[in-house]
């Protein structure tokens, strides 16, 4: 058998000044992102859909005066300018007053951003977007033709990011970065997606593995292998290296002796640190993926600045979380338990990324 590989000193070190870093910010706590979940409504039905959002939601749109009395209550306790409103769903497109929510947004100092699946976004809408303020956009990618028409499950979804990723590459003022969820289908295809983006003239690739939850966690096909997994930062580490493209794996998980070579920062949740939530039925939350009941609190029965000053304990303090495979883990000082989107309603870690990239050094080649 072979022994785990150990981190180096340099990036002991490395990780040691990045906990030190981590613990001041978990103690002044600043509220830097703000996810909006506009919407549950969407247009497509993804097969790896982690908040399970249909064509027809039983939630109502958020009224955006609601969230606008959200954005006048954080601008009383802290620079709007230094809050970036990311606004999800569901697919937000779907709203038609989405430029009204975004100029609203503006109008009260805040930089904002959408994340969308590019289904609906034609030139007309993107240019009105741009009109409203939008500083940023996220569209997602998840194979080339036949494959992301299949994870989307509709026939023109390809065909429409295609026409969105050359919008994104004609308005290089308005930041842009594309999403691929890596699984079973996609997994081959990652070099030729990587040449399409980087032939497409995109500059920033995000590559998420898919966690077990929602659709997902009924669907193998969506979960790749460890030695997959493996292989999948083993490509983005030499896609780096190349740079032609700042390709990133996604912000879950401590990696090990991956830290550092995969992506611009050290491994640190920052959901409820950092990052907070306003869900589409008004819960006070911390990073939209979370979809166990980890919320704090809801806007229409709480002062969201007060929420987040005052609670968010199981965000900031985690020991809690030093049980079961994390009791003993050497490695808890940066890893303190994984993301929180990992863990389930009763505080169980569901997928530790650690564990599976160890299980594939100390197997037998």
């Amino acid at each position: 058998m072979k022994k785990s590989k150990e981190l180096g000193i340099r990036k002991l070190i490395a990780l040691e000044l990045a906990a030190h870093i981590s613990s001041n910010i978990r103690k002044e706590h600043p509220l830097r992102q703000l996810f909006w979940e506009c919407t549950l409504r969407c247009n497509v039905s993804c097969r790896h859909c982690g908040s399970d959002c249909r064509k027809l939601s039983d939630i109502n749109d958020m009224l955006r005066e609601d969230f606008f009395r959200v954005l006048d209550n954080i601008a009383t306790k802290t620079d709007p300018h230094r809050v970036f409103v990311t606004i999800t769903g569901g697919e937000p497109l779907l709203r038609d007053d989405l430029e009204l929510c975004g100029q609203g947004i503006f109008e009260r100092g805040f930089p904002w951003g959408v994340v969308t699946n590019g289904l609906v976004l034609t030139p007309k809408r993107f240019e009105s977007l741009c009109m409203s303020g939008m500083h940023s956009i996220t569209i997602s990618l998840d194979g080339l033709e036949e494959n992301h028409n299949w994870m989307r499950r509709h026939p023109n979804s390809f065909q429409m990011v295609d026409q969105a990723l050359d919008l994104l590459v004609k308005n290089p003022q308005i930041a842009s970065d594309v999403v691929t969820c890596v699984n079973q289908r996609n997994y081959d295809q990652l070099p030729a997606i990587r040449d399409y983006l980087i032939n497409k003239g995109i500059g920033y690739w995000r590559i998420y593995s898919i966690f077990p939850v929602g659709r997902a966690a009924k669907d193998p096909v969506m979960q790749i292998s460890n030695e997959q997994y493996r292989g999948m930062l083993d490509f983005i580490r030499q896609t780096r290296h190349e740079g032609r493209i700042n390709a990133s794996y996604g912000c879950e998980g401590f990696l090990g002796r991956y830290e550092g070579e995969v992506r611009d920062m050290f491994f640190d949740c920052q959901a409820g640190v950092t990052v907070g939530s306003v869900m589409a039925d008004g819960s006070i939350a911390a990073c939209a993926s979370i979809r166990s009941n980890y919320s704090q609190g809801n806007i229409y029965e709480d002062d969201f600045m007060d929420v987040w000053e005052n609670r968010y304990t199981l965000y900031r303090r985690r020991d809690w979380m030093r049980k079961d495979e994390c009791k003993d883990c050497r490695y808890w000082r940066y890893c303190r338990g994984n993301g929180m989107h990992l863990r389930d309603d009763d505080g169980n870690l569901i997928l530790c990324h650690l564990k599976r990239i160890n299980e594939m050094d100390n197997s037998v080649k």
